[in-house]
């Protein structure tokens, strides 16, 4: 391994002089500089990022904490946040919650414990005012940017997220401007407040097109291709008449689409569909899903930025960035009669 005394050696000056070249000190001239910096990087030379951390108090880690990387959404999200990083000379520490509290407590703790500098978090929701785990880091005082709307036991955070509840509404909107007045519902879990502003958004749309929210057009779903499918068949099994439908993210819809079409039902002739989120997949399907694009990537780079600013001392207020409704083929006006 190539020490600074062994670069000082080849070049013939002292430890220190090395030390300040690498470190871009004023008091080492340009010349000097380049030289050294050359021959560092032609002896493969290293830098110690332990003994930088003990000097500097940084570790230039940043811990990201996610459900999981195979999530379409979050794939995305991460890409953004590394890249950002990579340019403010930081690494990434990924931990996967697979959505279980658990197994949140225990990711962030192991980051703590590798003291980065700041915390990326899309949090494990749950029905509790308070979470533990989110006292700890308070108490720590570690910088902390939430990925996704807070709750109750993570609000003393700010947030990088979606208008989830106006991109929500322009959907619904949409299917009332095309003529649908029967539209069903699939629902989020119960338990994440993006799926309760996002049929808060759908019951807006409604009230204001004067019509009733009706509890028989409203299905318990999820977030998954198979809460889509289960709720699809709900939905045929009970007969509503719906003439379009709108699910809580694409996953959901595409695992209602398929069952529809299964079924013999045409997309859109016989029933509208649409979802939200804009996932690779929804473009693909079999009829090209309307959805919201959510904007993951300025999301990603948003939440870096609001970083920064902790970093360096200042407020950071929650940013709130705005969806755009897709249109594609699997809506239109519903059929006569």
């Amino acid at each position: 391994m190539v020490r600074l005394k062994d670069i000082a050696r080849q070049a013939g000056v002292s430890v220190m002089t090395v030390s300040k070249a690498l470190r871009d000190e004023p008091d080492v001239s340009a010349a000097t500089k380049s030289r050294l910096k050359a021959l560092a990087q032609q002896m493969g030379y290293v830098p110690d990022s332990s003994a930088q951390g003990l000097r500097t108090k940084t570790t230039k880690l940043f811990g990201l904490v996610i459900p999981s990387i195979t999530d379409p959404i979050f794939g995305r999200i991460t890409f953004a946040v590394e890249e950002r990083a990579h340019e403010l000379g930081y690494d990434i520490l990924l931990a996967h919650t697979l959505n279980q509290g658990e197994r949140e407590e225990q990711c962030i703790r192991r980051l703590l414990s590798r003291r980065v500098d700041g915390l990326f978090i899309s949090p494990v929701y749950r029905f509790t005012a308070e979470a533990r785990i989110y006292q700890e880091i308070l108490a720590q005082k570690t910088p902390v940017i939430l990925l996704g709307q807070p709750a109750p036991f993570c609000k003393m955070f700010p947030s990088a997220e979606v208008d989830e509840l106006i991109a929500s509404y322009n959907v619904t909107r949409h299917l009332l401007q095309l003529g649908h007045k029967r539209i069903a519902y699939l629902t989020g879990p119960q338990v994440a407040p993006w799926a309760h502003d996002r049929f808060e958004g759908y019951r807006r749309a409604l009230r204001e097109a004067n019509l009733d929210v009706d509890d028989k057009l409203v299905f318990q779903a999820g977030g998954t291709i198979e809460d889509g499918t289960k709720a699809a068949l709900q939905m045929l099994n009970e007969s509503c008449n719906a003439t379009a439908v709108q699910a809580v993210n694409d996953l959901v819809a595409i695992g209602c689409g398929t069952t529809l079409l299964a079924q013999g039902f045409k997309i859109p002739g016989d029933i509208s569909i649409a979802g939200f989120g804009n996932i690779l997949l929804a473009d693909h399907f079999r009829v090209p899903l309307t959805t919201v694009r959510q904007p993951k990537y300025r999301l990603g780079v948003a939440a870096v930025e609001m970083m920064t600013q902790l970093l360096r001392g200042e407020k950071v207020q929650t940013r709130r960035l705005p969806g755009e409704l897709l249109e594609r083929d699997s809506t239109a006006a519903p059929k006569a009669g």
